[in-house]
């Protein structure tokens, strides 16, 4: 799963919640950009922060696989949308249960940490049910203005 939810091809130091960074969907403290070529990559500054975003995004995985339609098998990588899905509805999720105004992915875990003493122990049935709701919001045709 390591390949196919968090952009880990650079020997671990990759953000968890890379796609959702990228996506805007989020931001981080930790997240440090890198350019290689013509792909922008981010990169967690903090291995202890990398280690609480894999758990969460793990434990979000494991709990929301039947309601997202998620490969049993982890070693099956996820689609882009799957993995955004994930990736971003996790985050949402964990805001909107927590009641904060936060979008900072690191400060969300450790909010949640701090609440419930551990990510195993938040309450999956209402982050599952928010997480399976997450859609990406409509793409807009080239004419439309922002």
């Amino acid at each position: 799963m390591e390949t196919s939810c968090g952009d880990d091809d650079d020997g671990g130091a990759g953000c968890v919640f890379a796609k959702a960074l990228l996506y805007r969907s989020a931001v981080c403290e930790n997240a440090e950009r890198h350019d290689l070529g013509e792909r922008l990559q981010l990169r967690c500054r903090s291995p202890v922060a990398q280690t609480n975003c894999r758990t969460l995004l793990r434990l979000g995985h494991e709990r929301a696989r039947f309601a997202l339609r998620l490969p049993g098998d982890e070693r099956r990588p996820l689609t882009h949308l799957q993995a955004l899905r994930l990736q971003c509805g996790t985050l949402a999720a964990l805001q909107q249960v927590l009641d904060s105004d936060w979008r900072d992915a690191h400060r969300l875990v450790l909010l949640a940490h701090d609440r419930h003493g551990s990510l195993a122990e938040l309450p999956w049935d209402r982050l599952v049910a928010t997480l399976a709701a997450w859609q990406p919001p409509p793409r807009r045709s080239r004419g439309d203005t922002p």
